[in-house]
C-alpha cells in the first residue's frame, strides 16, 4: 500500500484530507515523471557511479598501456641503421604522418589518433580525480593508521603525485620533440628531423635526467595501475594475484628499461 492509499484509508470520510492527499500525490507523481524524463543516457548515468568510473579507469588504463608500449617500440628505431642514408626513425615518423594518404590528407589520421589519445588521458584523469573526491566524501577523516599502510603499498600511495609529475613531463615532451617550442626544444630543432632532434635534445644532461626520472615515475604508476586495473574490471579473485603481480612487475620493468635506454644511449655517445 502506498503512502497516498494509507492516508485515504485512515481518513476515508474526510473530504478535506482526501483533497490535500490527492494534490500531494499528484505533485509527487509529476516530480517523479519529470526526473525520469530528464534522466541522462545510460553511458552518462553509468559513468556517474563509482563502478562506472572504475571501469573507465580500467579501460583507459589498458589504452594508455598499449600506447606506451607502441610508442616505446616505435622509438627503438633510433638504434636501427639508416635506410638509403635516411634514419629509420625518420621514415617511421613520415609513415605515421602519411597514414591513408592520399585517401586522407597528410597528418589527418595522425591527429585523429592524437585527439583520441587526449580524450583517453582526460577521461582517465577525470575518473581518478572524481573517485578521489568520492572517497574523501565517504570518509569524514582519512585514517592514517598502520592498517592503511599494510593495504596500500608505496606505489598506490603515490599514484596522484607520480601521475601529476608525469603529466608535466608529457607537456614538456610534446613541446620539446613534437612542436619544437623554445626553450624546451633545442635550438637546432627542425620539423620532420626526428633523429636529429632526438639526439640534440638528449645530449642535454638535465633533459635526459628529467626523462629518466619521469620514466621511473611512469613505471611506478603503471605497476600499481596494472595491478588495480584487473580489480576495476572485476578480475580480482585471489588465485589470479600471482600472475597479476607478475604482469605488473614485468610491465613496469619493461617500460622503464625500454624507455630509459634511449636517452641514456644518446647522452653517453652510443647513438648520434
Amino acid at each position: 500500500m502506498t503512502l497516498c492509499q494509507t492516508a485515504r484509508a485512515v481518513n476515508p470520510k474526510s473530504e478535506n484530507v482526501n483533497r490535500h492527499t490527492a494534490a500531494a500525490c499528484h505533485n509527487a507523481s509529476t516530480v517523479t515523471a519529470t526526473v525520469e524524463n530528464k534522466r541522462s543516457p545510460f553511458p552518462i548515468e553509468f559513468y556517474r557511479s563509482a563502478v562506472g568510473k572504475k571501469w573507465v579507469m580500467g579501460l583507459t588504463g589498458v589504452a594508455i598501456i598499449l600506447f606506451v608500449l607502441a610508442h616505446m617500440v616505435g622509438n627503438w628505431k633510433i638504434f636501427f641503421p639508416d635506410v638509403g642514408g635516411i634514419p629509420e626513425i625518420d621514415l617511421y615518423a613520415e609513415t605515421l604522418r602519411t597514414l591513408f594518404f592520399p585517401i586522407m590528407p597528410e597528418q589527418v589520421v595522425l591527429w585523429i589518433m592524437r585527439t583520441g589519445l587526449i580524450v583517453v588521458f582526460l577521461l582517465h584523469i577525470h575518473a581518478a580525480y572524481a573517485l578521489t573526491i568520492m572517497n574523501r566524501r565517504a570518509r569524514a577523516e582519512e585514517y592514517e593508521g598502520p592498517r592503511k599502510y599494510l593495504v596500500a603499498n608505496y606505489a598506490s600511495r603515490t599514484m596522484r603525485v607520480s601521475g601529476t609529475i608525469f603529466l608535466a613531463f608529457v607537456v614538456f615532451h610534446i613541446a620539446d620533440l613534437t612542436l619544437g617550442v623554445q626553450p624546451m626544444a633545442p635550438e637546432t630543432w627542425e620539423h620532420g628531423e626526428v633523429y636529429a632532434n632526438f639526439v640534440a635534445t638528449f645530449t642535454r644532461a638535465p633533459v635526459t635526467a628529467f626523462y629518466v626520472l619521469s620514466m621511473a615515475l611512469l613505471a611506478l604508476h603503471l605497476y600499481h595501475g596494472a595491478w588495480s586495473m584487473f580489480q576495476s574490471l572485476g578480475i580480482n579473485h585471489p588465485r589470479f594475484n600471482v600472475w597479476r603481480r607478475g604482469f605488473a612487475v614485468g610491465l613496469a620493468v619493461v617500460v622503464f628499461a625500454g624507455n630509459a635506454v634511449m636517452p641514456l644511449a644518446v647522452l653517453f655517445g652510443f647513438v648520434g
